[in-house]
């Protein structure tokens, strides 16, 4: 016999769902890997390489870009020879980092509970 469908009893998300929206920011791939190496401060585009060994340069050059254009983080092309990219987080990309710290906190107590 079929169980009977609860209703769901939470609030409606406003829409459009800001919740989708902000996590469609955090959840392409490596792009929280990105904030939080940038968290610290800004980074050359071969440092988050090191940051992030698994991720490809075209991977990281998208993400990079995406993160741009969404305002969470910024270019800046240093007056070097040749010149360097240093990217860092926006005020808004800030705003991310405890909700990414957050997450990680969970994170850790959800291992020590699969490793207990």
């Amino acid at each position: 016999m079929p169980l009977k469908v609860r209703k769901n009893k939470s609030p409606s998300p406003p829409p459009p769902c800001m919740l989708t929206h902000c996590m469609a920011v955090i959840s392409g791939a490596w792009a929280a890997n990105v904030i939080w190496s940038l968290r610290a401060g800004p980074r050359r585009f071969n440092e988050l390489r090191t940051d992030i060994p698994p991720i490809s340069a075209k991977v990281l050059s998208t993400r990079l870009t995406e993160l741009e254009q969404r305002g969470v983080l910024s270019r800046n092309v240093q007056p070097t020879s040749p010149p360097s990219v240093e990217y860092a987080l926006t005020d808004l990309g800030g705003e991310l980092v405890p909700a990414l710290e957050a997450i990680v906190e969970v994170g850790h107590r959800l291992k020590m509970r699969d490793d207990g």
